[in-house]
């Protein structure tokens, strides 16, 4: 999508988008932000639909891991599936699929029913989420424009997971289904303008070309499994874990080996040869688990520990959030100034320092104390997120954005749930018989050494990417140049 020809050239690096531009992404932050908003206030509601329907740990834990199990399993597909079948046309469906099963969580009156619909509202989000994102990576031009764009559609996700925070606990406390009903109301609201404002287009050709059945069953069966191991890692044996694993990995060989002799396959194998694209998913696996086990802990300080309420934890962390407000403002300056590898390394940096400030934390702490570790992580999340979103999707051909939304996706789907389960485990093990205040101090200290260690590992992969990369400075002649000679550098 281009700007207005009557419009003066852009200064260098500047993006401009047109009117009709912005509205296209107005709408798909719409949904980004829909998806955001959804998971944060379900995380601070969990227990109020604990007492109302009565359900053990074992479903209430399934309230969550259901969505997180759909979105992961099935979002490599549903990436796929907007190459094939049309993005405008998977984006409309699946917004719409998610309207409906937010709207029957919000009345399930026992466990099994809110299970189910958790589960199929992620697979709607799997489907939705990936066909968003390359609505965007192929309607704006590669360089500063399609950058600009991805900066604020980077944000306003952020922004959806920070207020949805606080919503929520607002929401649970006059009732917990308007955590349900809330996102019916916005996805109508998103899928009206998306009719009038997203611009149809032909459906892909795929004369001559099957759908890859057999590539698309064991993929999505092995990542359901994968992620399901992980989910339950701390819930359950060893033996079932490992066994839940086995059956993941064998399920992905013999998906490897069916792409590999595929005429057409789901996922072109060839496409791990990008060096950028490799380094930026597992940048984004590590730190999505580090980010998430974080807040994860510390909310479990805040309210166990210190006894805050569900609304005196969400607003100590919403300054978290402030990277709605610098990821579209401050990020693309950075990025045109230094370019995304450097970026996103600071941003990793400093997720490290988040994590390690946090660390002593003690049972007495004011919040002054916590401030610094959590403005930081909001400021690390504004760095990193964004350009890793460019990276992983940069220089990818057009037939295959949405498979490159897919795997990022899917990386931080399973970043999230390896991050989570691994907190939850340590800080299980290493928290010692009695509840005391010290035992659950001793668990949390221990349990902050995994998002301490991802967001470490996360550095040194992209710190790979600095190698042999020259300085983007402003005398260049392109930023959007010289950001792609670096990519492709980086890529030999």
């Amino acid at each position: 999508m281009s700007t207005s020809s009557t419009s003066p050239p852009p200064e260098p690096g500047v993006a401009r988008l047109s009117g009709r531009a912005w509205g296209v992404l107005f709408v798909l932050c719409g949904a980004i932000f829909l998806e955001g908003i959804d998971v944060a206030m379900l995380n601070v509601a969990l227990p109020s639909i604990r007492a109302d329907l009565g359900l053990s740990t074992g479903e209430l834990q399934w309230v969550m891991s259901a969505y997180v199990v759909g979105y992961g399993g099935f979002m490599l597909l549903g990436g796929r599936a907007a190459d094939l079948f049309g993005r405008r046309q998977m984006f409309l469906f699946w917004l719409t699929v998610f309207l409906l099963f937010s709207a029957l969580g919000g009345f399930a009156g026992d466990g099994p029913t809110l299970i189910a619909a958790r589960f199929v509202t992620g697979v709607a989000a799997a489907f939705m989420t990936p066909a968003g994102l390359s609505i965007i990576t192929t309607s704006f031009e590669e360089g500063p424009q399609r950058d600009k764009a991805l900066m604020v559609y980077a944000g306003t996700a952020a922004g959806g997971f920070s207020i949805g925070l606080v919503v929520g606990g607002l929401l649970t406390s006059a009732d917990w289904r308007w955590v349900f009903f809330a996102p019916v109301v916005l996805s109508f609201l998103i899928l009206l303008t998306a009719l009038a404002l997203i611009p149809k287009a032909e459906r892909p050709d795929r004369s001559g070309q099957r759908v890859d059945l057999l590539g698309a069953l064991t993929v999505t069966g092995a990542i359901v499994l994968l992620v399901l191991a992980v989910e339950r890692a701390a819930h359950t044996g060893a033996s079932q874990t490992l066994g839940t694993l086995a059956a993941g990995f064998a399920l992905l060989t013999v998906f490897v080996l069916t792409e590999h002799r595929a005429a057409a396959p789901l996922v072109r194998l060839g496409i791990f040869r990008s060096g950028s694209l490799v380094r930026a998913n597992l940048a984004a696996l590590l730190f999505s688990g580090g980010f998430f086990g974080f807040q994860f802990i510390a909310v479990l300080y805040l309210r166990e520990l210190r006894g805050w309420s569900t609304i005196q934890t969400s607003l100590a962390l919403l300054v978290i959030g402030i990277d709605a407000a610098l990821s579209p403002t401050l990020t693309p300056k950075l990025v045109n100034r230094f370019g995304n590898a450097r970026v996103i390394f600071g941003g990793l940096v400093l997720a490290v320092l988040s994590y390690a400030l946090f660390l002593p934390v003690g049972d007495d702490w004011t919040y002054a104390a916590m401030f610094p570790s959590f403005i930081t992580l909001g400021l690390a999340f504004s760095l990193a997120y964004g350009p890793l979103t460019i990276v992983a999707t940069d220089g990818i051909d057009e037939e295959e954005q949405g498979l490159a939304g897919g795997l990022l996706y899917t990386s931080f789907q399973f970043g999230a749930a390896l991050g989570l389960s691994a907190v939850t485990a340590v800080n299980v093990a290493a928290t010692d018989d009695g509840g005391s205040s010290k035992a659950l101090l001793n668990g949390y200290h221990a349990a902050l050494l995994v998002p301490l260690i991802a967001a470490a590992l996360a550095a040194l992969v992209s710190a790979l990417g600095l190698r042999g990369r020259r300085r983007v400075t402003d005398g260049d002649a392109s930023p959007a140049v010289a950001e792609s000679a670096e990519t492709s550098e980086a890529a030999r």
